[in-house]
């Protein structure tokens, strides 16, 4: 059976193109409809292309071409065992990133190209891994940016009755259950509790 050689691609959104990483990956042989291309984060492996791709795809004797390692996760946990799969697959890897993974070996020097590859793989995997964090932390602070300017995240609460004060005064008086006032209004628990405890119905 012929030994099959597959490409993957990844970009973190809808709005990024691939055009780069395909142009690398068939320069260097796979065959455009051999390329699996996934438009989602690096956070975890959980892709639709990519899980399709190990699961549906790749046999026994294939090689798989990316063109950076982090196009396999941004978690070097997650490398490290994505690349331990591949290997109990018998897939072969290669990262056009990696020159050492390209190189033919003899085989008494096998161990030498391992060695190296791994020495690389520990060094970009933390790199990558770095990345993620230091793209967290800047969504971390544009959110905290955000909420001093009071910009409200999310979709806005539903409008509340034009009666709800007369309900929620309902309520106070004990005329009216919680929980019936939250269904006749349409709003959660939480959201009840926060108007409850607001007082913003009485003498209106």
């Amino acid at each position: 059976m012929e030994n099959r050689v597959y490409g993957y691609a990844r970009v973190s959104s809808r709005e990024q193109n691939t055009d780069r990483q395909i142009e690398a990956l068939t320069k260097f042989g796979v065959p455009e409809q051999n390329i699996i291309i996934d438009k989602a984060s690096g956070k975890d492996t959980e892709r639709e292309g990519y899980q399709y791709l190990k699961r549906q795809i790749l046999r026994r004797g294939d090689t798989l071409v990316i063109k950076e390692l982090d196009r396999l996760s941004r978690s070097k946990t997650d490398i490290k065992r994505e690349l331990e799969s591949f290997k109990e697959m018998g897939v072969r890897v290669k990262i056009l990133d990696l020159p050492t993974t390209l190189t033919d070996f003899p085989p008494e020097q096998l161990w030498v190209q391992e060695m190296v590859t791994a020495i690389l793989i520990e060094v970009l995997g933390s790199i990558a891994e770095n990345e993620r964090m230091k793209i967290r932390a800047r969504q971390r602070e544009g959110i905290e940016a955000a909420k001093r300017r009071n910009v409200r995240f999310g979709r806005p609460p539903a409008p509340l009755p034009e009666n709800w004060r007369e309900i929620m005064a309902a309520v106070k008086r004990g005329e009216i259950r919680p929980v019936d006032a939250m269904r006749e209004m349409g709003i959660s628990h939480s959201r009840f509790y926060r108007l409850y405890n607001s007082g913003n119905y009485i003498n209106r």
